[in-house]
């Protein structure tokens, strides 16, 4: 391990947070480049970099071209853009910046929910062009929360922040998540379809991945029913967006509102068209202060490893490994 912080390389490869920056910047040894590409490293690099700090995607291409990497310390709670499973095999610690961003997200879950089926933006725009003036009251929304019930599909640190806001709404909850959660006193569903049937409002916070690749499909949303609507400030790779914009279209679920995309920023044409759902552009933690907070664990995550070998918030496949 490093003796001293002019010993240890840390690499940014891409965009970062800027306070992130700064602090490894004054910590540690900075280099910068400009994307997570094995071909963009220098020389130098190879020799020097033990750290990396990133907020995108991290192949194990990249990592194995980095022969002295410790540390890859990821900005963001989902970390499935980075090739953890690989890291862990390698010996390579993985961290993300969970925690510090479950209630921020949890605000957003529940004003988008409120905004998809009251049309709060919509009736805001309907005043700023006049309409209220000139053509009267908006009109009444067909749906509303009272009499809904909520299911959750991901009961982790989101999950849980969003059925306690739920349950102060006044709408019970129930879930589906990989395996029961022992102390979660919250009705469980072996199924998404399960839980899509029991519910009328589904709410995921799944994270991305093979496992949750487009789970929510046709079959889900036929089980939500007309009703049915479908929030998403999880993962976009979790949803099949062609099969979620059909049934929108002809009328299989009520509506939706979504933070999150397959493939960010690009937005489906067939999703943008719709009246029925109200898009975000992945903001669910995006305020000063939460952003802020999750640069300072992807550092304190560095300068947790490089002084006492113990990350703060190791990912699961990388838990086990321990100072070299």
């Amino acid at each position: 391990m490093p003796d001293g912080a002019e010993d240890v390389t840390i690499l940014v490869p891409g965009k970062l947070h800027s306070h992130a920056v700064s602090r490894i910047g004054e910590r540690f040894r900075l280099m910068a480049v400009e994307r997570s590409d094995p071909a963009l490293l220098t020389d130098e690099m190879k020799r020097s970099v033990v750290g990396v700090a990133a907020s995108g995607a991290i192949s194990s291409a990249f990592m194995d071209a980095l022969p002295k990497l410790q540390i890859v310390a990821s900005f963001g709670v989902g970390y499935d853009a980075v090739d953890a499973a690989h890291a862990g095999r390698k010996g390579i610690v993985v961290t993300n910046t969970p925690d510090v961003l479950t209630e921020e997200v949890a605000d957003t879950a529940l004003g988008l929910l409120i905004n998809t089926v009251r049309e709060l933006p919509k009736a805001e725009n309907y005043l700023r062009e006049g309409r209220w003036r000139r053509e009267g009251a908006y009109p009444l929304t067909c749906a509303t929360l009272r009499g809904r019930s909520v299911g959750i599909f991901g009961m982790g640190r989101i999950g849980r922040a969003i059925a306690r806001r739920v349950e102060a709404f006044g709408l019970p909850v129930s879930y589906h998540n990989r395996r029961k959660v022992e102390d979660a006193p919250y009705a469980y569903h072996q199924t998404l379809v399960g839980l899509a049937e029991a519910v009328d409002t589904l709410i995921s916070v799944a994270p991305g991945g093979a496992a949750t690749e487009k789970a929510v499909n046709a079959e889900v949303l036929r089980a939500l029913g007309p009703n049915g609507v479908f929030i998403n400030v999880g993962r976009g790779s979790t949803v099949d967006e062609a099969a979620l914009a059909a049934a929108l279209r002809d009328g299989t679920i009520l509506a939706a509102g979504l933070d999150v995309f397959a493939d960010e920023p690009n937005v489906p044409d067939s999703l943008l068209s719709l009246g029925n759902a109200c898009l975000l552009p992945h903001v669910a933690s995006a305020s000063v202060h939460t952003r802020q907070a999750m640069a300072d664990l992807v550092v304190d995550n560095l300068v947790a490893w490089f002084t006492r070998g113990a990350p703060l918030t190791p990912v699961a496949e990388t838990a086990h490994l321990k100072e070299p």
